[in-house]
């Protein structure tokens, strides 16, 4: 037992910090609260608790927590500035046994769920139409057993389940695939399977949307290195969308004579996978070929009718794209034996109970030194959803979009092999483009990789072309206003995908024209939601920045104005703050004028008014800015503390229900921060905005959440012991009931660490300069991530893959500075770190590319902007931070590849210089637009 005399005790102890680079930690001489959890017994902690008061209430009286955030973070300014750095590419290994829980989603968006593991072999298949609510949640729908701090609660997948005990690839690897290399060692037949266990090193590359596995073994004469992905190319949403996956190895000979050798790749049929009941059915495996090429198809003969409609109908298709390739439509031998394997073109059909494994296998001799590549194609065609689904979607019923594109697999093969050269070239120049930066690259990991959730089980592209998604994966239906508004990815890299979502769903079938509701759920609900209305607002502003010319916004105007005016009728009493009691996305009703809320709703009637003026809407126009103007002012004087913004009670209800009112809440700023995504002027007083974030950064964000969700019970684990993150709500004036006279389950939330919030956070500190903790926070999130603790590509609120995640890619934007208006032809850039020598990828309504700025010298700047794909117009170029730049047009050269190009103005306006074209600039692929100051 431990001696008390050996403890020194303090309320404000230091713990034991994780440090900017995973697996290293500062140590205190002190014994932080986790470490004395483990050591004293509770007869120990009973005797503290009666000399120490706020020890008795925080650790016994779980019904008045005492807030225990420590004010300092204890974080180092080395500590910080290790944070900016490049650093290395994310690379997991074995050695450091960090594979077993990577899932890295490698198909194609909309298609399913099929993940690579850590060493290569593919895991998951979650491609058989099975995830639906209350039915089937999450990727491995289990139950596990945490203890709160005060018992053992259940976890359920949309609770977090696999987040406290993540899913492990070897128990999901439900088919048989892989590939095995053969060649000659000391005279001997050493036959290597790319899997973990059969080498010295293997290390994952996470470069999303692919992936960089590198094999080796001392006593092996060969290297292997395998790329994988799906095409994943930016603003072509359709050719990122194939049911498909492709393996790419290349083999690389590390000695001085040359080296024969065997490589065979498999996989097996899984169509129809895991039945018990077709007894009549077999399984078939045959050969055709496709632009030249061998491709084995895999299929079902004898299917009773009630099953071909069932999800897990359909067919698969393998492929190597490899003229020397020899196939066996199945193979008999296991393990597999490369240099054994014979070729078998035969058509096999075997019972439905038989195991049946197609492979193809090829043979090369490799020169000393030199290497060898062979590639490999898998494609799956599932077209039947849900049968919930199709009750309650009407667009369901014709299955899939690429259902209604391709008849089967092997037309999804054909496809990819007659374009092949395309779909490569533009992932990869994507993968090139994205990672061409001077930004860390554990930051551009963890603010894109988000957007996975696209090809995942978690969204879905219906035969009419209907977006539709899960908030994670087989939990709560219908694309929820209130939480994918969150998300800024799927806007700026898919926005076609987006403006279908406005239409199709927001002004579509979730839309009541009688009052302008936007129905949070579509289908699945029957009421609005406010912050959802507001965001559905926000996001057709920037769907339409997003766009290349005003099309899109001019025939949504009429409904999108009801909508508007939805919003402002939600304030009873005109005071510009919006009071009506009304489902948000902590699901509940609050009453009264919440701050988060009201700043969401003036963000939204701001940007109305921007819409409003484009159309030439002037008199909404001008009734919107002076409702933003009045509110404005209101939620400044009435609902902002002197610190930070709070929730103030309805005047008749007062704190009967529950509700944030004095305590500091995670959204408080949220309308701000919406405001910056998007270039638009704040809704409140900035210094306000600064002291607020800084409260969060005070009062809610701690490097530890352990003694945090110890004593605040009710949350669900989405941050444990040992890990830092922002709670989303916390009471450090220590109010008695600080939440309301009845507080409901919904409390819980408040006691969590939610990353879709903590990175909406992290993107608004980002853009208001607190550039430290913008950083921290993201990469407290990232190493909660990491790959030795759980899934890296697998962020988790209410079930895997959660949609709100991806508003991590907004802290990308705030940190670029970027700015772009397409029907306005406007981009602008006002980088927030590294701004002497920037360099980031961009993407814009028709092209994508690279810009780079460098501004070494006071007065002196050079920035360019280098097309990488499609086309981009501009009539103008913002730069922001530029006051030292002159106005001199003289001093200024502007140059598209060599031809000069002409200015017809030059002013500084809002803290940016702007630059106005003469002539509208038309960029293409591979065109470098060059602005020096001399």
């Amino acid at each position: 037992m431990l001696d008390i005399k050996d403890i020194s005790i303090s309320c404000a102890d230091k713990p034991i910090f994780p440090s900017a680079k995973f697996g290293t930690a500062i140590n205190y001489k002190r014994m932080d609260r986790r470490s004395f959890f483990k050591k004293a017994s509770l007869v120990g902690l009973g005797v503290l608790a009666s000399k120490f008061h706020v020890w008795s209430n925080t650790v016994f009286f779980w019904d008045k927590p005492v807030h225990n955030i420590p004010e300092e973070k204890g974080l180092s300014r080395q500590w910080f500035d290790s944070l900016y750095e490049k650093g290395e590419k994310i690379t997991y290994r074995k050695s450091k046994n960090e594979l077993r829980y990577i899932g890295m989603p490698v198909g194609g968006l909309h298609s399913g769920t099929v993940y690579i593991g850590g060493d290569g072999r593919l895991w998951l298949w979650q491609i058989f139409n099975t995830a639906y609510d209350g039915e089937r949640e999450g990727i491995e729908p289990k139950n596990v057993q945490w203890n709160n701090g005060k018992e053992l609660v259940t976890v359920r997948p949309r609770d977090g389940s696999a987040y406290i005990e993540p899913a492990v690839a070897d128990n999901l690897r439900s088919m048989e695939q892989g590939f095995a290399i053969s060649t000659l060692v000391d005279g001997k037949q050493v036959i290597k399977e790319l899997r973990e266990n059969h080498w010295d090193e293997v290390a994952f590359e996470a470069t999303y949307p692919t992936c960089r596995i590198t094999y080796s073994s001392i006593d092996f004469p060969l290297d292997v290195v395998l790329v994988a992905y799906s095409p994943f190319i930016p603003l072509d949403q359709d050719n990122s969308s194939l049911p498909l996956t492709t393996i790419h190895i290349e083999l690389q000979n590390k000695g001085d004579a040359p080296v024969d050798v065997t490589v065979t790749g498999w996989m097996e049929n899984g169509v129809h996978k895991g039945r018990k009941d077709f007894d009549t059915v077999h399984k078939r495996s045959f050969l055709a070929e496709h632009a030249n090429t061998q491709v084995l198809l895999f299929s079902c003969d004898q299917v009773p009718t009630q099953a071909m409609e069932a999800g897990d109908h359909g067919s698969m298709a393998f492929t190597c794209i490899d003229l020397e390739a020899q196939p066996t439509t199945r193979l008999e031998e296991w393990p597999v034996k490369p240099q054994e394997v014979k070729a078998d073109r035969v058509d096999s059909t075997v019972d439905f109970s038989d195991l049946q494994v197609g492979a193809f296998t090829v043979k090369r001799t490799i020169k000393a030194k030199a290497t060898s590549q062979i590639s490999y194609a898998i494609s799956w065609y599932f077209n039947n959803p849900h049968p919930k689904l199709k009750l309650h979607l009407k667009d369901a019923q014709s299955g899939y979009w690429y259902g209604a594109r391709f008849s089967n697999a092997a037309e999804v093969i054909n496809y990819y092999l007659n374009n092949r050269e395309k779909l490569e070239s533009e992932t990869m120049a994507w993968q090139q483009t994205w990672n061409d930066t001077t930004l860390p690259y554990w930051f551009m990991d963890r603010t894109f990789v988000n957007i996975g959730t696209l090809a995942t089980a978690n969204t879905m592209r219906f035969a009419s072309g209907r977006f539709w998604g899960w908030e994670g994966v087989g939990a709560c239906a219908g694309t929820c206003t209130h939480v994918w508004q969150y998300g800024q990815s799927m806007g700026r890299i898919f926005p076609d995908l987006e403006r279908n979502l406005r239409e199709v769903t927001d002004l579509g079938v979730g839309f009541q024209s009688d009052t302008g509701a936007i129905i949070f759920r579509a289908e699945y609900e029957k009421r609005p939601a406010i912050d959802g209305q507001a965001g559905v607002i926000l996001r057709f502003y920037r769907d339409h920045q997003m766009s290349s010319d005003s099309t899109f916004l001019e025939r949504n105007w009429p409904k999108l104005k009801k909508a508007v005016q939805f919003v402002l009728d939600q304030d009873k009493n005109k005071d510009g703050m919006t009071d009506t009691p009304m489902e948000n996305t902590l699901d509940a009703v609050w009453e009264g004028e919440i701050a988060w809320i009201v700043g969401l709703c003036l963000a939204a009637i701001q940007a109305a008014a921007l819409m409003a003026k484009e159309v030439g809407d002037k008199t909404f126009q001008k009734l919107c800015l002076e409702y933003v103007r009045k509110g404005s002012e209101n939620m400044d004087s009435k609902l902002f503390n002197g610190e930070y913004y709070i929730h103030r009670p309805d005047m008749l209800q007062g704190r009967k229900m529950l509700g944030s009112y004095n305590t500091c809440h995670i959204d408080q700023v949220y309308g701000q921060a919406w405001c910056r995504q998007v270039d638009m002027p704040g809704v409140n007083r900035q210094e306000n905005v600064v002291s607020a974030l800084k409260a969060l950064w005070k009062y809610n964000f701690t490097m530890d959440v352990g003694p945090y969700i110890k004593t605040h019970l009710g949350g669900r684990p989405y941050a444990l012991a040992g890990e830092g993150g922002m709670v989303m709500n916390t009471n450090p004036k220590n109010e008695d009931k600080a939440y309301g006279d009845n507080t409901t389950w919904q409390l819980g939330y408040f006691h969590e660490c939610m990353s879709g919030f903590e990175h909406q956070v992290a993107a608004h500190m980002m853009a208001e300069g607190m550039v430290d903790e913008s950083l921290t926070l993201t990469r407290v999130i990232h190493d909660r991530h990491h790959a030795a603790k759980r899934n890296p590509f697998n962020e988790i609120e209410c079930s895997d893959h959660y949609a709100r995640a991806m508003a991590s890619y907004g802290t990308f934007i705030s940190a670029c500075g970027f700015s772009y208006h397409g029907p306005k032809g406007q981009i602008g850039f006002a980088p927030k770190l590294g701004k002497a020598d920037f360099k980031a990828p961009f993407t814009t309504a028709k092209g994508w590319g690279t810009y780079a700025q460098k501004r070494k010298t006071k007065g002196v700047c050079q920035c360019t902007l280098t097309l990488k794909y499609g086309q981009l117009t501009l009539n103008e170029f913002h730069l922001g931070d530029a006051d030292d730049l002159s106005l001199n047009k003289k001093q200024l050269i502007v140059k598209q590849n060599e031809r000069s190009i002409e200015l017809v103005e030059l002013k500084r306006t809002d803290g940016r210089l702007i630059l106005s074209f003469k002539k509208q600039v038309m960029l293409k692929n591979g065109d470098t637009l060059t602005i020096q100051w001399l």
